[in-house]
């Protein structure tokens, strides 16, 4: 394969990884409209993309590897393609989370609705939020704005902490809405998956761009926190 040929691959890559992206994150935000709406055609639109990311997940997966076994590319265009395929399965589960939630949807149809102490649409707003600009990072291969991704992290796990208490809370207290207050903690785990992946992408695209490991940076922060007492 000639160098020329070689690029144009990783351009081809990257372009069904974006188009991958944009599905993952158009089937967040159905989800997410979804569970607002009620609206069970929406869901049904967002089994059928978790479809298609499945099967992007597959060939993409399949042309990095071919990459690697026919060209074995070195310093940062190994680094692209083994980022590529990290940011693909993050990007499939994403596609899962949303179908998490629109299934979650679909036990709600038959509930009352119900007023909750959780702003999920909030939660989900910064988590997609999070996919976007990891994404951004990505096309623009810029590692500073991948790094501010991981700082807006601990909005969302603060957010999904507050939703557990304040809905088991209501579990506890108000048995009635119980069904409800559990499908709406499972909507805010899945959202908080969603914030973790993003948060993957992004680690995903300093290692690219800069050939820096930056995974697990809160437990070992903590770690060595603690020899230091």
């Amino acid at each position: 394969m000639t160098r020329i040929r070689f690029q144009q691959s990783l351009e081809d890559l990257k372009e069904n990884l974006l188009v991958m992206a944009g599905l993952a994150e158009q089937a967040i935000q159905r989800a997410i409209e979804a569970y607002r709406v009620r609206d069970l055609s929406i869901c049904d639109l967002v089994n059928r993309s978790e479809i298609a990311i499945n099967r992007m997940e597959r060939d993409i997966d399949q042309a990095a590897l071919d990459l690697l076994a026919m060209e074995q590319p070195m310093a940062i265009d190994l680094r692209f393609i083994l980022s590529v395929i990290k940011i693909n399965a993050d990007l499939e589960r994403v596609g899962d989370a949303a179908k998490s939630i629109s299934d979650r949807v679909r036990h709600m149809e038959q509930m009352a609705v119900a007023d909750l102490p959780v702003d999920i649409p909030r939660m989900a707003a910064l988590a997609a939020d999070m996919v976007r600009k990891s994404l951004q990072s990505f096309i623009e291969a810029d590692a500073e704005l991948a790094r501010g991704v991981l700082t807006m992290d601990d909005a969302v796990d603060s957010m999904n902490r507050a939703a557990y208490k304040s809905l088991t809370r209501v579990m506890e207290e108000q048995s009635h809405l119980a069904p409800q207050a559990l499908n709406a903690l499972m909507i805010c785990r899945s959202l908080e998956r969603v914030a973790d992946h993003a948060t993957n992408i992004a680690e995903d695209v300093i290692f690219w761009v800069q050939g820096a490991d930056v995974r697990h940076r809160k437990s070992i922060a903590k770690a060595e926190a603690r020899q230091v007492q």
